[in-house]
Parts: structure tokens; sequence; C-alpha cells
């Protein structure tokens, strides 16, 4: 895998060619030439493409899936395993696109079945819960990743990978890969859409530090902190903006207020969070005793 982008319109001779959401065999060759594993696990390995390229090349392989009794929810990868696999690489659902419990396999839905996840914030949860397992499962120094789309559903639009990159250790992610799709049963069919029809899935690659997956989780909170930080600042700014760039304190309260309720009401010290914003940072200055500008 020499690009960033992969392309393969043949899926090779590998898996079940009827299985629905199959990725190309290909696909896995060049990932498996590029991290050289000598151990790959594969927790959502459906039909088994990947542990069968994977097999074919000399890597010791393990296929999981919940169609044969292994959940990724409930059960822990490492165990299952016995010993961290160099590479923990999975391809789960893309929420409801493709329903597997009941419809590709299974004459009943199964309630931990990501496709089956009752709303997309529910999908997104899960996937992370999911993710974090393959994570524990890989050695210190190996990857764990997903082979992931986004959705468009009644006008809006889904990202998943970006959700799992803002969910995951930063200091860890390694590559993001874009796949072409082909051969996607939604070709046959004509749309009316004003934006462009989704082509593409994403390859994400994270590499496994040498922490455990309890110290990530915690660790995950500072940027999260940081990030509401960032949001306030940009909103006290924002309604600076609207008032010329300098305002009294009673009227940037009554423009939040007005402009961003739900932040608002979810924070009932947020007055005392617009004050300290304005004394904390840079981008504003006071003129007066209760007066403030965006600094020049």
């Amino acid at each position: 895998m020499e690009t960033s982008i992969s392309s393969h319109p043949e899926r090779g001779p590998w898996g079940n060619p009827r299985w629905r959401g199959n990725a190309s065999g290909y696909f896995y060759k060049d990932l498996f030439e590029a991290l050289g594993p000598k151990t790959f696990v594969d927790p959502m390995v459906g039909s088994g493409t990947s542990v069968e390229v994977a097999r074919e090349m000399g890597i010791e392989a393990v296929g999981l899936d919940l169609h044969s009794g292994f959940n990724i929810l409930r059960d822990s990868i490492l165990e299952i395993v016995g010993r961290p696999a160099d590479l923990v690489f999975s391809h789960p659902p893309y929420h409801d696109m493709i329903v597997y419990s009941g419809e590709v396999w299974g004459d009943e839905p199964h309630p931990d079945d990501l496709s089956r996840a009752g709303s997309v914030e529910e999908f997104a949860d899960k996937l992370h819960q999911a993710v974090l397992n393959q994570r524990t499962a890989t050695k210190p120094g190996g990857h764990y990743g997903v082979l992931i789309g986004d959705l468009r559903r009644q006008g809006r639009y889904y990202s998943f990978q970006a959700e799992l990159i803002a969910r995951l250790p930063t200091d860890e992610l390694a590559a993001v890969l874009v796949k072409v799709q082909h051969n996607v049963s939604s070709n046959a069919r004509n749309y009316r859409l004003r934006y462009p029809r989704i082509m593409h899935e994403y390859a994400l690659l994270w590499r496994k530090q040498d922490r455990s997956t309890y110290q990530v989780i915690g660790a995950m909170a500072f940027p999260q902190k940081r990030r509401l930080e960032g949001t306030w600042r940009a909103l006290v700014r924002q309604a600076m903006v609207e008032h010329g760039g300098e305002a009294a304190l009673a009227d940037l309260y009554r423009t939040l207020e007005e402009g961003a309720p739900e932040r608002v009401r979810n924070n009932p010290h947020w007055k005392a969070k617009v004050r300290q914003v304005l004394q904390r940072h840079g981008d504003f200055r006071p003129l007066a005793r209760g007066v403030w500008a965006l600094a020049a």
C-alpha cells in the first residue's frame, strides 16, 4: 500500500462473494504487505475474506464474529485469542446500511448486532467500545483499526470515521486511507442527489503505545476538556464579532442566551465561564469596567 488511496475493482477469490458488504481481498493483501504482521485478528470476520488472505500469506490469523458466537461488546478478544496480536483490524457494519442478524445470517435479530443499533448515537457508542476491545488485544507497537464508511440518511451526513478519530487517542493515529468502493448495489440505481454519492470508505489505523486502555480512556478527558474550552472561546468571539468587535458583558450574555440556548442551559455557571474566557485568552482585552473588545 504505497499511497493513501486504495482501489481494487475485483474482490478476488477469497471469502464468500454472496456475503453482503464484502471488502476486496486485494485491499487486505495491500494492508498486510504494508504492515507486515506475523499475527492478525479480525473480530468481525464476516465471510472470512481477511483471514483467508492472511493465511495464504503465511500470517497466523484468527477470525471471530457474532454469527459464530463471539460478541465484541461482551467478550474479550485478548482472552479468546490468548495473546496480543500485531494487527487487530475489523470491517464493522455502517450502522444499518446493511442489516446482518436475521437478514444476512441467522433467523432472529441479535441485540448486540451493531447493524441493529437503535440510533446513530447508539451505533457510535458501540463501535467505540468495539475498537477499544481491539486495542486491548493489540501488542504495544502493533496496529489496530477499522474499515468504515460514512452514511447519509434523511438529509443528514454521518461521518463515522470522524467520530472514531475524535473518540480515540490522537497520539496513536497512524494513517487514514481512502478506499474506493466498487460494485456496490447502489451503483445500479438512479438517484436525484444534491450532493455526490458516497463512493469511498476509510481505513483507519492506530499504532498502540505501551499503556493500558484504561489509561487511554482517562487521558481522553483532557483533549475533550480542551475542545469544550475552545467551543466557549469560539462562542464568545462570535458574539463579540456580531457586536462590531466590542461589547458590554450584559450584551454578550444576551447574545449568547439567544444564539446558544442549549449551551447556556446545560451550564448553570455559564456567565462565569464567559468571564473566564474573556480574562484568560489573548483574543480579548478590557476597555472599561464590564466592556470588552477583540484584541488587535
